[in-house]
């Protein structure tokens, strides 16, 4: 059965080493896809799980250096699920990756003072060879030890990364230099017994554990958005137990127990308000800075805090089913994922090493058959043996493989921090693109809680059991418009009646039987199909001013026109003027009336109009906008909107309260907010920036860096790149390459 499952791995240390796993895993029986990800140092796999288990595949690439973390599950363990996550998650992740680098820094109190002799040793050659002799086998064996296995795997295995390079580099300087100490009288007729590179070995390797130690570091800082998420969760709730007040761990909390929560207490998990108030900063959740009012039946979301006052809940989403969960699962999967501008680099890094390889012999040929003839063998040996070692050290994939990711892992974060869910890394590199946005009207540009505006009565019976009628009808209905109607009636004491044969009719209204006579709720159209006519000039100054009408009517009578307000959210004008600052033209798609859409639309500014559809006429808009050569992201709040969302090129829910359509949109903006929608396509530009930037240094950097180091430059300018300079500028690639990508958290949107 096929199964797709994200493995943490281990012993990667470079991009080149997801190009072998990968290699390794795609030969395995039962594996159909794989994704290695070197900035997060994962593998999502899709495999048959009868035919090839995640230990079988660790087995498959530990010869290779490379193993899987299996982890068993919670209940093997005997552990609860926060447990579980706190032991096997981002902190186990984090607690390697520190001791990785205490242990790298202690390497570098030892290796960085060696390097700074060795390079005093280079300009005034004051160290004695037996010392640098000394000094260069420590480094080799001992520091170097990492790259020194890489280049047995390659030997026994042909899987050749980063360390293979640096490895072979290193030990030819090392052997090379060896051979000339020890044998500095049989080889001084040959070559040149003054040039030796102990000082290259040693410069190389400490400035590349340097670098190592630097990225390392800064790899840690890009996904702190996970971290920070994960300890917004509560370890402990309030809930009462026979009456009586418990403090429970939040994994023994159950849906429906009853849940204090007191001044200055996190909320644990997902639920309802039943009693007391109070104000709750969503600020992590949502990115709204200013706490929000929570009162008797308001959600509340677990993870958030509460500040003043004191109130009970029930609990209705517990675990993995929090909105918590759900945010810290989609950022985690976005981080992992992989953006289809990251292909070219994928390409290029799986074969550079072998390519290398290829280079620095060519290069050390070259320097021996035609420099020979010109600087006499021993000379050309020099500068051929300085050209093949910087080669293998300052032509590092890692850059090139650190470019995308990081930036990907920032930018999710990021999101997330504003309450900007992402989907995958593909929907962010697509919004960046976006020229078109179409947007709902409802719940979208207006707040979404209509209210009654005004009742035209033309029934005889009293405005009161009109809208008893109407409201007995709509309260089967999930449209704002019909909460509305509901909430007047409720708000007035009117008692509903049952209503039998209720049939919602799409895109018009809906009907159904009270007391035996069937009754009609609905727009014009439906008003259409009836054959009742409508008195067109009321409706025209009603539908003008704003408001949405609502028809309720018999088979053969029209009994009452009530018209429904909703009030224009108080960002929206701001949000469309900055759309039109980032080039993109707004659309707004309604099944409202052509005349309240275009009362909207002035207020606010939109470019185009398109109201009275169908929810299958949305979907056509949306192509007709894509048959333009449009890019077309919609904004919805996913009521009637999900075939059209689904064709756009890119699909924004507009969620409120904990009703998040993660699965159904390409991103999410929590609490209904059309600013996150600016935020969002704003954040996807500086994404886009920076990895093209990345990109453009990573590749500048091995087109100009490869050359120098070969000599190529020599004969027209005299310049040779010294191996210890090769493996400095190595070493800050990739250091450059995140921290450019670190940037984007500092950017404002």
């Amino acid at each position: 059965m096929a199964h797709t499952q994200t493995y943490k791995i281990k012993g990667m240390h470079c991009a080149s080493c997801a190009g072998i796993i990968e290699k390794t895993f795609k030969k395995k029986e039962g594996v159909h896809s794989v994704q290695v990800n070197y900035a997060t140092e994962t593998a999502k796999v899709e495999h048959d799980t009868e035919k090839v288990t995640p230990h079988e595949l660790s087995k498959a690439i530990e010869p290779l250096g490379y193993s899987i973390v299996v982890e068993q599950t919670a209940e093997q363990m005997g552990m609860s699920a926060s447990e579980h996550a706190a032991h096997l998650g981002l902190g186990q992740s984090k607690q390697e990756k520190l001791a990785e680098l205490a242990a790298m820094k202690r390497q570098l109190y030892v290796a960085l003072p060696l390097a700074a002799l060795a390079a005093v040793g280079m300009l005034v050659e004051i160290i004695p060879q037996l010392v640098l002799l000394l000094m260069a086998t420590y480094m080799l064996f001992v520091v170097g030890k990492p790259y020194l296995q890489g280049v047995y795997r390659f030997a026994r295995y042909g899987a050749a990364n980063m360390d293979t390079l640096i490895g072979i580099g290193t030990s030819a300087a090392y052997l090379y230099s060896v051979a000339v100490t020890v044998f500095a009288a049989q080889l001084d007729t040959y070559i040149n017994i003054d040039n030796i590179y102990f000082d290259v070995t040693i410069i190389v390797i400490a400035f590349i554990t340097l670098g190592k130690y630097l990225e390392s570091r800064s790899k840690l800082k890009t996904g702190d958005a996970i971290e920070k998420l994960l300890n917004l969760q509560a370890k402990t709730a309030l809930v009462l137990r026979d009456g009586k007040e418990v403090e429970v761990p939040i994994e023994q909390i159950s849906r429906g127990d009853t849940i204090i929560v007191k001044p200055a207490g996190k909320i644990p998990v997902d639920g309802v308000v039943v009693e007391g108030s109070s104000y709750v900063d969503e600020a992590m959740i949502t990115g709204e800075p200013m706490p929000v009012v929570k009162a008797a039946g308001s959600t509340v979301v677990g993870g958030t805090l509460n500040t003043s006052g004191s109130f009970t809940f029930r609990a209705t989403k517990v675990g993995q089913e929090t909105l918590l969960a759900h945010i810290i699962k989609m950022v985690e999967e976005a981080q992992g994922s992989r953006a289809p501008i990251q292909a070219l680099a994928d390409k290029i890094s799986s074969v550079f090493v072998p390519v290398v390889l290829v280079l620095a012999f060519v290069s050390l040929g070259g320097w021996l058959l035609v420099g020979t003839s010109y600087l006499g063998f021993a000379q050309a040996l020099s500068f051929g043996l300085v050209s093949f070692v910087g080669i293998l050290v300052i032509a590092c994939p890692c850059a090139l493989g650190l470019a995308t990711p990081t930036a990907i892992i920032v930018g999710v974060g990021k999101g997330a921090k504003e309450g900007i869910l992402i989907k995958d890394a593909a929907t962010l590199q697509k919004l960046h693109t976006v020229n078109v946005v179409v947007l709902d009207k409802t719940g979208t540009l207006t707040v979404g809680k209509p209210e009654v505006a005004s009742i035209q009565n033309f029934s005889g019976k009293k405005d009161d059991a009109v809208m008893a009628l109407l409201a007995a009808l709509e309260q089967k209905s999930e449209h704002p418009i019909a909460h509305a109607v509901v909430a007047h009636t409720a708000a007035k004491g009117i008692s509903l009646a049952a209503v039998g044969a209720f049939e919602a009719l799409k895109g018009k209204g809906l009907k159904g039987t009270i007391d035996g006579v069937e009754y009609f709720a609905g727009n014009v159209k439906l008003m259409e199909d009836l054959h009742l006519a409508v008195d067109t000039q009321a409706l025209e100054v009603q539908t003008r001013a704003g408001n949405t009408p609502v028809f309720l009517a018999a088979k053969d009578k029209l009994l009452a026109l009530v018209t429904v307000a909703d009030t224009l959210k108080d960002n929206a004008t701001d949000a469309v003027a900055r759309l039109h600052k980032l080039g993109v033209k707004v659309v707004m798609l309604t099944g409202d009336d052509k005349n309240t859409a275009s009362y909207i639309a002035n207020l606010v500014g939109i470019d185009e109009v398109v109201a009275e559809v169908m929810p299958e006429d949305k979907l056509n808009v949306i192509k007709r906008l894509q048959a333009e050569g449009k890019i077309v992201a919609m904004a919805g709040d996913g009521v009637n909107d999900a075939p059209a969302l689904a064709q756009a090129d890119v699909g924004i829910a507009m969620s409120t309260g904990t009703d998040v359509a993660i699965e159904t949109a390409g991103i999410t903006l929590l609490g209904g907010d059309i600013s996150k929608l600016v935020k969002a396509i704003a954040l996807s530009k500086i994404t886009m920036r920076g990895i093209k930037q990345n990109l453009f240094w990573a590749f500048a950097y091995n087109v100009v860096g490869i050359p120098l180091a070969g000599g190529l430059f020599y004969p027209v300018f005299g310049w040779l790149l010294s191996p210890a300079f090769a493996g400095l500028a190595m070493a800050f690639s990739s250091v450059s390459v995140v921290g450019n990508s670190l940037r984007i958290k500092a950017k404002k949107i």
